[in-house]
């Protein structure tokens, strides 16, 4: 079993990233690839999981022990998938995700894709009392997400179209991604990791 993969990454799309270690590239499944740069060049430590399937083998990256931690009790909950979990990680609201589970607010949880109303009790029912030390070291501030963005309304924009991309991958429909678009314009985010923030905590809210 693999623990983690130290390499360059070399390519960054919505669906994965891929990083190369001695002339081998990885691909991995990552919940926001827009965090990982492939510009600097720089080696990196990614956290790694993988499932194995009849029909596929999947390496599933994370950014740090912390969040692959999170990945794995959410996998085990019944009716949360590998994509589903992804796409919950990549709110980065670690601590609502942890507060709505302890104050049963099934509600909320309904709002990651794939998470319906039965699944939404089942992680309640699995997971409840069990994050707590998980919740502080994933706190991502106000600060640290400010969506500022630089670009201009009405002009075509690279970063937010691959932000859309990103939120398709993750699973969210056509309804939802319209809802946040709007918002997303209004924005002067620079790059496609603020717009892609700015998207999931426009969405959590929606």
């Amino acid at each position: 079993m693999f623990e983690y993969i130290k390499g360059v990454v070399t390519f960054v799309c919505p669906y994965y990233i891929t990083i190369e270690n001695q002339g081998i590239g990885y691909q991995l499944a990552v919940a926001n690839p827009y965090r990982y740069s492939e510009s600097d060049k720089k080696e990196m430590k990614i956290f790694v999981h993988q499932v194995i399937r009849e029909d596929a083998h999947t390496l599933y990256g994370f950014f740090d022990l912390d969040e692959k931690e999170l990945f794995l009790r959410l996998i085990r909950v019944s009716g949360i998938g590998p994509k589903s979990a992804l796409a919950i990680l990549a709110s980065e609201d670690h601590v609502g995700l942890v507060r709505a589970i302890e104050s049963d607010d099934a509600e909320y949880l309904t709002k990651f894709p794939g998470v319906g109303k039965k699944t939404a009790q089942q992680m309640i029912l699995d997971l409840k009392g069990k994050l707590g030390e998980l919740s502080q070291s994933k706190i991502v501030s106000d600060e640290q997400q400010d969506p500022t963005v630089i670009g201009s309304k009405g002009e075509k924009n690279p970063a937010l179209s691959e932000a859309i991309e990103a939120l398709w991958a993750l699973g969210y429909s056509e309804r939802e991604v319209k809802k946040v678009v709007p918002e997303l314009e209004k924005s002067s985010a620079a790059t496609t990791d603020d717009f892609l923030r700015l998207a999931l905590k426009v969405v959590m809210k929606k």
